[in-house]
């Protein structure tokens, strides 16, 4: 779901694209997202976490790296960066190399880095930076996810509240005292407002949390929370959701809330890791902080970083090798 003065991008191009990544599902969903809205053909390709003779082509093809080379490669995470550098040589400079995130490495050795402000790299002419993270939720998986889900929540009241909910991060944990402060903000928010929620927790959620909002909604017909089991329907709550509700633990999940044209409010968790985005998003007017109060829920977005980049990597691909969609 684009929103208002989002960039049009046209089709993939007719081209072949690598993602490549050591593996973690966040990394994997930025590198993969960017690479499928600028290539008809993606490949995604996981690396191991180990060293690569640099700049030399060493390794790659114990990388399962080899050609034929593709006309564009995006890397995610610093330990995949190296082989970027590496295909861009053994190709002969054909293969464009975009690097997500801090390569930890120099910016001028990629064809373009995409960055968040967090990343604190030093602005160049091959340096992007954006305000969220990149993602493959795309207007066509959410209409898609609608059209499967849109019975199933038929019955719940409106205004529909959609809360996507975390768990814990390195150093920091979800603790019972947050579960119970998010509880007592969602009930608040429907003492004001009315309307339903739509809860899905992740595989990350803590199982006290999940069995905290279970008791809490058990007899709430106009409460759905998943239970885990089944097809996941985080994408519908993103969909058909009239506001959202976001913990602060990963920057996906908010970003990809970001995306879809709906006010997002982020609980807080005062993760450290996270402080700097939040209060950014919030600096920008993108989102709010969520309470549970009444008043105002607009909010400035949405906003996509995943289209935002590929007009700059579908652009340096087509200078690159003369191709068109």
């Amino acid at each position: 779901m684009a929103g208002a003065g989002a960039p049009i991008v046209p089709p993939p191009l007719p081209i072949t694209a690598w993602a490549v990544t050591t593996g973690e599902s966040g990394m994997r969903t930025q590198a993969r997202g960017l690479a499928a809205a600028v290539a008809r053909t993606v490949i995604e390709k996981t690396v191991g976490g180990g060293g690569l003779a640099w700049p030399g082509s060493r390794g790659l093809e114990a990388d399962g790296l080899a050609p034929p080379w593709p006309e564009l490669m995006i890397t995610c995470g610093r330990r995949a960066a190296p082989r970027a550098i590496a295909v861009r040589m053994a190709s002969g400079g054909r293969t464009v190399i975009v690097h997500v995130q801090d390569p930890r490495a120099r910016a001028d050795a990629f064809d373009l880095v995409v960055a968040m402000a967090h990343d604190a790299i030093a602005p160049a002419a091959n340096v992007m930076t954006v305000a969220t993270a990149l993602h493959d939720v795309t207007g066509a998986s959410l209409d898609e996810a609608a059209r499967i889900w849109s019975a199933r929540f038929a019955g719940l009241p409106r205004p529909l509240a959609g809360v996507v909910v975390g768990g814990n991060l390195r150093g920091r944990r979800f603790t019972r005292a947050d579960a119970r402060a998010l509880l007592a903000g969602l009930r608040r928010l429907r003492e004001s407002q009315g309307g339903g929620l739509a809860i899905t927790p992740s595989r990350r959620t803590p199982p006290a949390t999940g069995a905290l909002l279970a008791e809490a909604f058990a007899a709430d017909p106009g409460v759905f929370l998943w239970d885990l089991e089944g097809d996941n329907p985080y994408r519908a709550i993103l969909a058909l959701a009239d506001r959202l509700v976001v913990t602060s633990d990963s920057v996906s999940m908010v970003s990809e809330a970001l995306a879809t044209g709906h006010p997002v409010e982020v609980f807080d968790l005062g993760f450290a890791r996270h402080a700097r985005f939040i209060q950014g998003l919030i600096d920008q007017g993108l989102v709010r902080r969520f309470t549970g109060e009444a008043g105002a829920t607009e909010t400035g977005g949405p906003i996509d970083a995943t289209r935002e980049a590929a007009v700059a990597v579908r652009a340096l691909v087509q200078a690159r090798i003369g191709v068109s969609g």
